[in-house]
Order: structure tokens, then sequence, then C-alpha cells
């Protein structure tokens, strides 16, 4: 009787690692240069090939480089340090569940394929939490805990996509669901468009802003992710839009983000309102004034201050 031969990961392109962990190939190859890391191999046509565990490495690092520190201070740690540290780092920032919600068996189900359980699990909450507790004490913890996991490893990348698409199906439905809601009092009822740029391809951010401004009495426009910026500003001008929403994850490159940002306000008309948000470090440390970056808890807050402005204006 033959063994089976013993799995062995493929090693990835340059290309491939700029696309799971965000770190830019010029970014790469100079901390090749500068600290001897990482250190790929090379194939018989000289491209570099990264092992999978320097891939998992790079990902912590630029964990905790979004967390704030330098490469530099980082990049020597092992992957068991590097996980420590950004679990302590982020351990007082996290969003916290309810006493009677637990994540992990979320993730267990995810561990298991289950995605039907996984499914009926996340149905069930939503029903128990209503659609905003679920997107905030939910949703937002369950996919930071999928980011941690992914990052150091316990879960792998198909598993990752499963639970996100899970969640994403359970959310599109809610919001499908959602009866029309006419805003107190003749509010003015914002039309939104949601969309990310061509580089960021992760939409689950999207689509719970999305769910948090329906609940809210907000008209959304959602183009998925990945519109080109012409498109955006197009699809802005023939919807009439009030504001372009955009979401932004830690692993875009922050110049990409500040110069999307950039062309958007100087193309979209001035009167629409350009809206930010997610884990990428342009928001936090130097977003643009022309940009109002949200977090999950502030759409309530947001929406209610462009009603306010909106009356303002008309009784002027």
């Amino acid at each position: 009787m033959n063994n089976p031969m013993p799995f062995s990961p493929m090693p990835c392109t340059i290309s491939d690692v700029e696309r799971d962990t965000g770190v830019a190939k010029e970014t790469l190859r100079v901390w090749e240069r500068r600290y001897a890391f990482p250190r790929p191999e090379r194939d018989p046509f000289g491209e570099r090939l990264y092992p999978v565990e320097q891939v998992h490495k790079l990902r912590l690092v630029k964990r905790l480089i979004d967390l704030g520190f330098r490469p530099g201070k980082v990049i020597g740690y092992t992957a068991q340090e590097l996980q420590a540290l950004a679990e302590k780092t982020t351990s007082g920032n996290r969003p916290r569940l309810p006493d009677a919600t637990e994540l992990t068996p979320y993730l267990d189900l995810c561990r298991s394929h289950d995605s039907d359980g996984l499914r009926r699990k996340l149905s069930q909450a939503l029903l128990v939490m209503g659609l905003r507790n679920f997107v905030i004490d939910l949703m937002a913890p369950l996919t930071g805990a999928i980011g941690d996991a992914w990052a150091c490893g316990d879960l792998g990348v198909w598993q990752e996509h499963l639970l996100t698409e899970t969640l994403q199906m359970v959310l599109r439905s809610a919001i499908f669901s959602m009866p029309p809601t006419n805003p107190l009092g003749g509010a003015p009822r914002p039309r939104i468009l949601l969309t990310t740029t061509p580089q960021e391809r992760h939409g689950l951010g999207l689509l719970m802003s999305e769910a948090l401004m329906v609940a809210e009495g907000a008209g959304c426009y959602s183009l998925g992710p990945q519109t080109p910026l012409p498109d955006i500003v197009e699809a802005a001008r023939a919807l009439q839009v009030d504001v372009v929403t955009l979401s932004f994850s830690t692993s875009m490159n922050t110049r990409h983000v500040l110069d999307a940002l950039k062309e958007l306000r100087a193309r979209l008309p001035e009167p629409v309102a350009l809206w930010a948000g997610g884990g990428n470090a342009a928001l936090r440390r130097r977003a643009p004034a022309y940009v109002q970056v949200l977090t999950l808890p502030d759409v309530a807050a947001a929406l209610a201050d462009w009603r306010h402005e909106q009356r303002r204006h008309a009784a002027a």
C-alpha cells in the first residue's frame, strides 16, 4: 500500500504576497535589503518565491504596522512574538460582545465547513438582536476575529472566504427584507452611493454600513466593490446622490487611499458629501478634512447630522 505524499503548500510569488498581505512589491524589496526579511527563494527564472511561513509573518507585520508600529521595530520578531504583541495592542480596542454571544461557535462552524449551520446560527442571532445590534455587536467583532485567525494561520484563505461569504449572504437577505422606512417628522431622506475603489476588493465593511444606513431610513445604492473612479463619479451624478460612502480595509495601500479620496473630491459635485470607513491607517492618521471618517457606531449620528444640516439650509 502506497503512503500518500504529504501536502506541501506552494510558495507565493511577489504578486501573490502583495495581494495577500497588502504590502507593496516595492516595500517587500526594500525590507529584503534593509532588514534581511523576507528571504524569498528563486524560481528557475530568478523570480522571487516566498515560503508560506514568511507570508504568515508578513501578515502579522502588516497588522502591527496598521496599529502604529514601525517596520524596523517589529520585523525582527518571531511570528509568535508578533501575534502576542498584536493581541496585547488590540485587546483594549476590540468591540465587546454581549455576554450571551460567543465568537468561538461561529468560527468552529467555519472550521468544520458547516456553512448551512453557520448561516442558521447567524440568522437566529439577527432575529434576536435586531439589525443594528447584529451589525455592531456581532458582525464587527466577528470580522475582526476572522482577520485575526487568518493572520495567525488559524484559518486558511478558503475558510476565511467561506465565512465572509456566509456573513454577506445573511446580511444581504436582511437588507432586502427591511421594509421601507420613512424618517420621523418628514426628515430628509439621504440618497447614498456605496462602493470601493478598484484596489479594494473587500466588500463586507461596505455591506455592514449599508445595513445600518437602511435601518436609519437612508436610500442606498450599492455598486459593490472595485468600481473605477470615473464610474463612481458618473453614478453619483446620474443617481443624484447626496453622499458617496467608501470602505477601505487594512490591506489597501495608504497612498492609494489618499489619492483616491483626493481625486473623487475634485471630481464629485461640490454638494455631494464624501464619507469613508474601514480599518485603513490612512483614515485614522491623516484623513483629509474634506472626508468624514465613520466607524459603524457613528452611522446613525452622521445621518442625523446630515438631516439637521439639510433642515438648516432649507430654513435659511
